[in-house]
């Protein structure tokens, strides 16, 4: 083991950087040893070892990403910060959706063509929390212009779901969902709500609150069996299956 060196200070001294550009060249995937890409900059290697750095290796490549969770019912997505996979549940009984971030669970035929690297699943942050009972769309972003965008314009962004309903509901009552009822005493905003089928409503609304969908239900003779966020601004969910994430392409803005 004397004679093994971290791999980081193999790649400066054969790049003649410093150890901190090698060290973003190995974490950014371009960085092989005997031919296996190694993204640890702390992994040791032997003098006889292969370590090859990718011609096309540029630190402009190196930009932060954005993934697009389906959630599944049973985890918890709130506010704030997490090391993605690496987390563990803040909440008995109910695990971290960010656990769920891995490169098993990504999306198979992602349209992005982004190369999945383990750095992608630290320092993520969320903006856009989802009740445990719930399913579909969360954000998690190493990017700081789109955290600020979801930070700042959460309230303002429409949000698409789907409710499974049961029940009989009143008369007028779709009506009433789109305008008439109110929330925690106030008087809700007109909201867009129309049948998708005949168990299922479909809602776009601007600042939601927790419990507000199942209490506007209520109130009309419903029950939620189930709810689905499906999209944020202009960003769907679109054929992600629960339990897998996507890459936020470039052209997609919320």
């Amino acid at each position: 083991m004397t004679e093994h060196i971290r791999l980081a200070k193999r790649v400066a001294e054969q790049l003649g950087c410093s150890r901190s550009t090698a060290e973003q060249f190995i974490e950014g995937g371009f960085v092989s040893v005997d031919g296996r890409v190694v993204e640890a900059p702390g992994a040791r290697v032997h003098p006889d070892q292969g370590v090859a750095v990718a011609p096309d290796a540029s630190l402009l490549a190196l930009t932060p990403v954005t993934l697009l969770l389906h959630k599944p019912p049973g985890f918890e997505a709130g506010l704030g910060a997490t090391d993605g996979g690496a987390q563990g549940s803040r909440s008995q009984g109910a695990p971290q959706a960010a656990t769920l971030l891995g490169t098993a669970s990504h999306l198979p035929g992602d349209a992005s063509g982004i190369r999945v690297l383990q750095r992608h699943f630290r320092q993520l942050e969320c903006f856009t929390p989802l009740p445990t009972e719930a399913s579909g769309l969360v954000v998690y972003t190493q990017d700081r212009r789109i955290a600020r965008k979801l930070a700042e314009d959460i309230e303002v962004l429409e949000q698409e779901c789907i409710v499974e309903v049961k029940g009989a509901i009143a008369p007028g009552g779709l009506q009433r969902l789109c305008h008439g009822l109110s929330f925690n005493g106030r008087p809700l905003p007109p909201i867009k709500v129309s049948w998708q089928n005949e168990t299922r409503l479909r809602f776009a609304l601007k600042g939601i609150r927790p419990g507000q969908v199942p209490a506007m239900c209520e109130a009309v003779g419903l029950a939620v069996v189930s709810l689905k966020r499906i999209r944020i601004g202009r960003v769907p969910l679109a054929k992600v299956p629960e339990g897998q994430w996507r890459y936020l392409q470039p052209w997609e803005k919320f």
